[in-house]
């Protein structure tokens, strides 16, 4: 019979390799999974990172793990203790066209703090209302990468590319009415975006967008 937990092939040297912590997915685990990895992390002196984490199952996790710090707005759990950012501007700013988007930013930004990167949220500022946006150019120039998260058309990254000279990483949301199909009408904006040199990442996927950003910082 297959053993779930150790089946699990975890990737403790992720971090001496890519520089990167190692996310596990935690949406299709049970609590009883995630706490056996979490702990087959702590046992390696790794940070864990899991993510799409939901209420119910983030609770089971806690109580029998207290060491767990449950990030409900990214819908994630950490076990160990994350690094401080250097202190001056934040090297990372997340944006979002709405407030409705705020668990992919969370989700972004929580990957980053894991590696010891400063962010700055920028909420609420989509094309709407683009008086928003314009009014936030001053405090996204001090960032050196911008990940802009958006639902709808996925208009976001395109206009903030077209503004800004630092890498844009697009992430797609999946918010809104009928025709956006959960975040596919978004992806396909910014895929055919006419902005020279916008990065998009799958739909929802703010630890991706993380770590495209961590790459680009790291290889600067």
């Amino acid at each position: 019979m297959i053993d779930p937990v150790q089946d699990a092939r975890l990737d403790l040297n992720r971090r001496r390799r890519l520089g990167m912590v190692e996310a596990i997915w935690g949406e299709h685990k049970t609590a009883d999974q995630i706490i056996a990895i979490l702990e087959r992390f702590s046992a390696a002196g790794e940070l864990g990172l899991v993510t799409r984490v939901d209420g119910d199952k983030a609770a089971a996790v806690s109580r029998r793990l207290p060491a767990v710090q449950v990030h409900s707005e990214a819908r994630c759990l950490s076990l160990g203790d994350l690094p401080q950012a250097p202190h001056g501007p934040s090297a990372v700013a997340v944006v979002s066209g709405g407030s409705s988007d705020r668990t992919v930013v969370s989700e972004a930004a929580l990957a980053l703090k894991l590696h010891g990167i400063g962010v700055d949220l920028v909420m609420d500022v989509g094309v709407a209302g683009l008086h928003r946006l314009l009014a936030q150019l001053p405090r996204l120039e001090t960032a050196r990468v911008l990940i802009a998260c958006a639902g709808m058309e996925g208009a976001l990254p395109t206009v903030l590319a077209g503004l800004v000279p630092q890498p844009v990483i697009g992430v797609p949301v999946s918010v809104g009415y009928g025709v956006s199909k959960g975040g596919r009408a978004a992806l396909d904006g910014m895929l055919a975006s006419c902005a020279p040199g916008l990065t998009v990442v799958n739909i929802d996927n703010g630890y991706g967008a993380a770590m495209a950003a961590l790459r680009m910082l790291r290889s600067a």
